[in-house]
C-alpha cells in the first residue's frame, strides 16, 4: 500500500508537489491524471524513493521514505516515462543485467516469463536498439517486474503502442492486478484510466479530488437519466420533478432527462410513476459524461 501525509517537495522557489495526503490500498488500480507540468513524475520519483521530500512522509509497501530508501527500491517497479536500455544488447541480455542487480531467483526463467507474456519471446536475441518505440516500451514493463514487485509505477505505459500493443498491455495490467499488487498509473489516456482504474487522483501541485470515476462523474455533473417515451411533455417533467428526490427533470423532444443521486434506488419509483400517468416508455438510459468531460471541468477550475 502507499500512504502519504503532507508530502511536498519543492525545487527552489517552484514547488513541484503540495501537501499530498493520499492513501492507496494493497490491490488497487490508482489512476493519477493531471496537465503536463503538474508534478505527477515529481511524485514518482518520491514514492520510489529517487529523490527526497522537502516536507512530509510517505510509506511504501510499510516502508518510509527517506528511512528504509533500500528496501522501497527492492519492492517496487517502475517504468519511467522515457525508458533507456542497452541498445547494443539483446532484449534477452537487457533484462538477465536487471535480474542479477534485483536478485532474481531463477534469473532465466522470470526473463522468459516476461518476454514471452508481453510478445516479445521471438525478439529476444535482437538489439534493443533495433526495436520499435512500441517494442522498447513493452520491454521496459517486463524489466519493471522481473522482480515481482508489489507495487508498481507505471508512467504512460501504453504510449506510442499500437491499438493491439495497447490492449495487450492493458491486459497484462489487469492480470497483474489479480495478484494483489498495488499498480499507480500516470496516464493522458483518459479512456485508458476509466476502464482500468478503481479509483481516480486529479493533481495539479495538490490532489483536487480522489474518487471513483463514477462518482467522480456525479460530483463534476450529477447523474442524468433519460426516459425516452411515446410522448413527453411539460406535465409529465412536472410530476417527476414533484419527487423529492430528483434535483431536475426537463423534456427534451420524446424524452425527459432526469437527474437525481441514486438511480438505482428510484428508477423503479419514477417509471411506475410515468406507466400511472400513462406514458408509453420504450426504454431507460443513463446520460454518461466522459472521463475527459469530468477532468477538463477539473483541472479548469482548480
Amino acid at each position: 500500500m502507499i500512504k502519504t501525509e503532507g508530502l511536498t517537495k519543492k525545487f527552489g522557489p517552484i514547488t513541484a508537489v503540495e501537501d499530498l495526503t493520499l492513501e492507496i490500498p494493497a490491490g488497487e488500480v490508482f489512476g493519477f491524471l493531471g496537465p503536463n507540468g503538474a508534478g505527477k513524475t515529481t511524485t514518482v520519483r518520491l514514492l520510489t524513493s529517487l529523490i527526497g521530500p522537502t516536507s512530509g512522509t510517505a510509506r511504501v509497501n510499510g516502508y518510509a521514505i527517506g528511512t528504509d530508501d533500500t528496501n522501497i527500491r527492492r519492492s517496487v517497479g517502475v517504468l519511467t516515462e522515457t525508458p533507456g536500455m542497452y541498445d547494443n544488447l539483446s532484449a534477452e541480455r537487457n533484462l538477465q543485467i536487471y535480474a542479477s542487480l534485483y536478485e532474481v531467483k531463477d534469473p532465466q526463467g522470470q526473463v522468459e516469463k516476461y518476454l514471452r507474456m508481453l510478445g516479445l519471446w521471438e525478439r529476444r536475441s535482437d538489439p534493443a536498439g533495433t526495436f520499435s518505440k512500441g517494442m522498447k516500451q513493452k520491454l521496459a514493463i517486463a524489466r519493471a517486474l522481473l522482480h515481482e514487485p508489489h507495487t508498481v509505477f507505471l508512467d504512460e505505459p501504453t504510449s506510442a503502442l499500437d491499438p493491439e500493443s495497447a490492449h495487450l498491455v492493458r491486459d497484462f495490467i489487469l492480470e497483474i492486478k489479480k495478484e494483489g499488487r498495488t499498480i499507480f498509473l500516470c496516464t493522458h489516456n483518459l479512456d485508458e484510466a476509466d476502464r482500468l482504474c478503481d479509483r481516480i487522483g486529479v493533481f495539479k501541485t495538490h490532489l483536487l479530488v480522489v474518487d471513483t470515476p463514477t462518482r467522480l462523474r456525479a460530483q463534476v455533473f450529477g447523474r442524468k437519466v433519460v426516459f425516452h417515451l411515446q410522448k413527453a411533455d411539460e406535465a409529465l417533467a412536472a410530476q417527476v420533478r414533484a419527487l423529492k428526490y430528483v434535483k431536475e427533470a426537463r423534456p427534451i423532444d420524446n424524452k425527459i432527462l432526469v437527474t437525481l443521486d441514486d438511480p438505482e434506488t428510484h428508477n423503479p419509483e419514477i417509471i411506475r410513476l410515468l406507466v400511472g400517468s400513462g406514458a408509453g416508455i420504450q426504454f431507460v438510459g443513463e446520460l454518461r459524461h466522459s472521463l475527459e468531460d469530468v477532468y477538463l471541468q477539473l483541472v479548469k477550475n482548480s
